[in-house]
């Protein structure tokens, strides 16, 4: 009953809000590898015209302008997730070759 109460209420801030969940692409540096690596961060805008509204259509407005923001952060997290979990796996794999720098020899 109590997760019920919390999904609600993010439900309603989310309405009331009139925002929408996207994602940022940002270039950060690895002083370990010395390049530049992305990493997704999330961003809220605003919807505009949103807080001008009045009665039954108000509602439906806020209905479903709380859909979009539940589902925008639903996707828009994600796609952060997954990208930053993808360039983590890459870092694992030690730091890219300057570009021209030979392969090493296969072992034999």
């Amino acid at each position: 009953m109590r997760a019920r109460r919390v999904g609600v209420a993010l439900f309603l801030a989310g309405a009331l809000s009139g925002c929408v969940v996207v994602p940022q692409w940002r270039q950060v540096y690895d002083p370990e590898c010395g390049v530049a690596m992305r990493q997704i961060t999330l961003e809220m805008a605003v919807l505009p015209g949103f807080h001008q509204c009045q009665g039954d259509g108000c509602v439906a407005l806020m209905v479903t302008a709380g859909v979009v923001t539940v589902a925008s952060a639903v996707v828009s997290g994600s796609v952060a997730v997954i990208g930053n979990v993808l360039t983590w796996a890459e870092r694992q794999t030690g730091c890219p070759r300057p570009p021209g720098t030979p392969l090493p020899p296969a072992p034999r």
